[in-house]
């Protein structure tokens, strides 16, 4: 009897001691295994810490940076409009940027501003139409403060400009972030002083990057829906880290919750010449670029090809004076590769004026290379013009239906009033049909078609040959002149069926 209570006392020991075991031990489930995921966390490791939605402090980001805030007023005395705005976009507009009264007995005019300081000695970047035609800046510190700043350089295409004040102590300064790794959805907060509410702070995400909105050829904007309204220009986009990433420059007239500011590395790109010129000197080819698409390539037999094709070039240019000629594929630049038209701006707009850009291109298939002089780039490019509406229709008309174009043959009174060079030939466009593939692809009432697909049209009736051939889903390029603009054009549409 003793020995089968010892031996059931044993066996409910050891049963207790299995289940403390497991308590104590944790459940039965196996190690985890590593992952191809395991490199890519170990990897943004590296890069830093980015916060989980929902966790970011934007009151320990704001307590970093707000000291380095600052509110701008710049007043003028009247003698000219304050300031010399952009011409005007709708639907957008700068926060700060209003209509311009008349030069005459026009009375003092103030307007205000925001900035953050760089560097402990009083840089302070902010936006070009902050300070644009102003003759007398103040800047108001976080401490409240108010010192005299002056202006070291400006960048009008880009809306930049550095201004220095002078203190006896050194200043707080914001630091600066990478926008380049700057990702859609990103959790990022505005500064500035809208309505003269000094030090306002607004949340929201990045909506999108490298958005266009005055000048195809420069802007990157990043597009976010934290609240920036009038006062909040030249004041820091911050993301999650506490780095500046942006500059805050527009704002959309029609919503509320689209804002534009300026990446910051392409303000930093620009310092040393502001620094050390007070401007900003561009490479400069004289050409435009048509993006390159699956319908392009297939319409001007190309195959797939990485590049920036050439649609026009200016005359007398650098890029005319070198011979480089629409439908070129331009595909580097000295030993970089250049793999879309925002490759070959950037590349070219870094180089000095009077250097010399190597270009390596296809032309027809064959590669070549063209060495361009580069002149200074126009500060301020002209824009698109309208066709006037008086142009007349009259003469031999054409419509095919699947296109939704109208031409006829061009006159001499056509050549005459509309200012057409000798040199062009083609067939006018007298009509562009609404919700058709030519209005869907830009092209413009006025404007002459002088090749489809590369082949030329010197008549209606070549015109009629070359679009009557198609069939539905064809890609057509149009090689047009528009004269308003005295500019070449490529425009890219598909057939449609009847």
């Amino acid at each position: 009897m003793n020995r089968r209570f010892t031996l059931i006392t044993l066996a409910l020991t050891a049963t207790l001691a299995f289940f403390l075991g497991l308590v104590v031990g944790g459940p039965l489930t196996p190690a985890p295994m590593a992952s191809a995921s395991t490199t890519e966390t170990a990897a943004a490791a590296r890069r830093g810490p980015v916060p989980a939605l929902g966790v970011v402090n934007f009151a320990d980001v704001v307590g970093r940076v707000n000291a380095a805030v600052v509110n701008i007023d710049a007043t003028s005395r009247g003698r000219h409009h304050l300031p010399a705005w952009h011409p005007p976009l709708d639907p957008f507009k700068s926060p700060d940027r209003g209509t311009p009264r008349d030069q005459q007995r026009d009375p003092p005019r103030r307007g205000a501003g925001s900035g953050f300081i760089i560097d402990s000695a009083g840089l302070i970047l902010t936006n070009n139409h902050v300070v644009e035609g102003a003759e007398r800046l103040t800047v108001k510190l976080s401490d409240g403060r108010s010192l005299h700043a002056r202006i070291i350089g400006t960048d009008p295409d880009t809306d930049i400009a550095l201004i220095k004040v002078e203190s006896p102590t050194p200043l707080p300064a914001a630091p600066l972030g990478d926008s380049s790794s700057l990702r859609v959805g990103e959790w990022v907060c505005a500064i500035g002083n809208p309505l003269a509410y000094e030090h306002s702070v607004t949340v929201g995400v990045v909506s999108y990057v490298g958005r266009k909105l005055w000048d195809p050829a420069l802007d990157e904007y990043i597009q976010t829906d934290a609240a920036i309204n009038f006062g909040n220009s030249g004041g820091p986009l911050i993301n999650a880290r506490g780095e500046v990433i942006g500059i805050n420059a527009a704002i959309s007239s029609r919503a509320t919750s689209i804002g534009f500011a300026v990446p910051i590395n392409q303000a930093t790109a620009v310092l040393p010449q502001l620094k050390a010129r007070g401007h900003v000197s561009r490479g400069y080819m004289g050409v435009k670029l048509k993006e390159l698409d699956p319908d392009l390539e297939r319409s001007l037999k190309l195959g797939h090809v990485e590049g920036a094709l050439v649609e026009d070039v200016t005359e007398g240019s650098p890029g005319d004076r070198a011979g480089i000629r629409t439908y070129d594929v331009i595909q580097g630049v000295d030993d970089r590769k250049v793999e879309t038209d925002d490759d070959l701006i950037r590349t070219v707009s870094a180089k000095e004026p009077g250097s010399i850009a190597r270009l390596r291109l296809l032309r027809d298939g064959h590669p070549q290379t063209i060495a361009v002089k580069l002149a200074e780039r126009p500060t301020k490019p002209s824009g698109d013009d309208v066709v006037p509406s008086s142009q007349r229709d009259g003469g031999a008309r054409t419509q095919p239906v699947p296109i939704g174009l109208t031409v006829r043959e061009l006159d001499k009174d056509t050549i005459g009033r509309l200012g057409i060079p000798r040199k062009i030939s083609g067939v006018l466009i007298t009509q562009v049909e609404l919700l058709s593939p030519a209005y869907d692809g830009e092209i413009e009432r006025g404007s002459v078609v002088m090749e489809i697909n590369r082949a030329r049209v010197s008549s209606v009736e070549d015109y009629r040959r070359l679009t009557g051939a198609t069939r539905p889903g064809d890609p057509l390029t149009f090689y047009l002149y528009v004269p308003s603009g005295g500019r070449h054009q490529l425009a890219t549409i598909q057939v449609e069926g009847q």
